[in-house]
């Protein structure tokens, strides 16, 4: 079953048990999803391309959530939190330091960088390899790390 089908399903599951948060937060996911296939006249979604627009949906709920808690309203921060949990029950987990460290590494000496002024290139490997796996944020940090010597 496609991923599309299971966040469908289980929204009308979260419908039936009354449980609000739930819903709201998978009605938000499959609008995005129908935004997606609109936009490109598609008539379904990969897995991978639904990935992608649930990442998307996560990091804006981080970011309000950042927001939120900056402004100190503790009632919006909990609400996105609760959403940005649900959220992440759909995505696989992502490598640790130690394997990201692994792949910028690997980056490197594919790319041969040597400098800050390469760090494209590096991020250009790393997420082309590993998109799905790895925090780009966190690539970012160690390539800028090793790349500063």
């Amino acid at each position: 079953m496609s991923l599309v089908q299971t966040i469908t399903d289980q929204m009308k599951t979260a419908m039936r048990d009354k449980d609000k948060t739930r819903v709201a937060t998978l009605r938000s996911l499959r609008a995005a999803f129908l935004n997606a296939m609109k936009a490109d006249g598609s008539e379904t979604l990969t897995d991978e391309q639904a990935l992608a627009i649930i990442r998307k949906q996560g990091k804006q709920r981080q970011d309000a959530m950042d927001a939120f808690e900056k402004a100190g309203r503790d009632d919006l921060f909990a609400t996105e939190k609760a959403e940005l949990e649900i959220i992440d029950t759909f995505l696989p987990s992502l490598a640790d330091a130690d394997q990201t460290r692994t792949w910028v590494e690997a980056a490197i000496s594919t790319t041969g960088a040597s400098s800050p002024k390469e760090m494209g290139k590096v991020m250009g490997a790393v997420m082309k390899d590993h998109r799905s796996e790895v925090d780009g944020n966190l690539v970012r940090q160690i390539a800028t790390e090793l790349l500063a010597g």
